[in-house]
């Protein structure tokens, strides 16, 4: 068995383990670490089918406990926000933009973890269903990073580990689907993308039933928290791809 095989087996079943346990944070674990030793128009389509598999399975099996009117919103809302963010990606500064968004949610992250009392949401508010969902199509439209809008979201409403996790999953699996479309029209799904990904589902498949097991022992108190900690660590990991990041590495 190859070098490659062996990290793409562990790098897969690390990163759909935080995702099912969490609900976010796998491409951006998946995605820096297979550059190490694929390129970016491997690595990107082969961490967005992953994706899809995974908000699937989460899906089908926790279907009960996703608040679909939330997700549908936020869907609708990011819709706008894409083009803003893609435009951001062609015309940004991406130091800057990079930096100053892992700035911003390492602060919020920070935040949340001191302040003695936050705001929080008895119900849905289409305004900062607005806000959220417009920001995390802005970013996923500009890097691929939906998720930090979205937690905050899930944050305001207090959602329980189990909410949490599902109801972000409704709002993954649309948006993965259309990014694994465009990649697909890009032909960036090629015969070497599906053979690993046939490969990274002997690990990621397993790791994603794990996940909800370890999301169903986290209580309310200790899963915010472990959210806030994973927030904190993709804000590092951008602002590392920011001053690190190889611009020969972009698709």
């Amino acid at each position: 068995m190859s070098l490659t095989i062996i990290s793409i087996l562990t790098i897969s079943f690390i990163a759909a383990l935080v995702r099912s346990t969490l609900g976010f944070g796998e491409s951006l674990i998946a995605v820096p670490l297979f550059l190490f030793f694929l390129p970016a128009t491997t690595a990107v389509p082969l961490s967005v089918m992953l994706s899809i598999i995974i908000a699937l399975i989460i899906v089908i099996q926790d279907h009960r406990k996703i608040h679909f009117y939330s997700a549908k919103w936020l869907i609708i809302y990011a819709i706008p926000g894409i083009p803003l963010g893609l435009l951001i990606l062609v015309y940004g500064n991406e130091i800057l933009v990079k930096t100053v968004l892992g700035l911003l949610i390492i602060g919020y992250a920070l935040y949340t973890l001191v302040a003695k009392t936050t705001k929080r949401l008895t119900r849905d508010s289409h305004w900062w269903l607005f806000i959220c969902g417009f920001l995390s199509g802005v970013f996923g439209g500009a890097y691929g990073v939906n998720g930090p809008p979205l937690v905050v979201y899930g944050n305001l409403r207090n959602w329980s580990a189990a909410h949490f996790r599902a109801t972000l999953q409704a709002y993954f699996l649309p948006v993965s689907l259309l990014g694994f479309g465009g990649y697909a029209a890009k032909g960036l799904v090629t015969a070497e993308v599906n053979d690993y990904f046939l490969i990274a589902l002997t690990t990621s498949i397993p790791a994603t039933f794990l996940g909800r097991w370890l999301n169903g022992k986290l209580n309310s108190r200790s899963f915010l928290r472990y959210v806030l900690y994973g927030l904190m660590i993709i804000g590092v990991i951008l602002i590392l791809m920011a001053l690190y990041q190889d611009p020969a590495a972009t698709i």
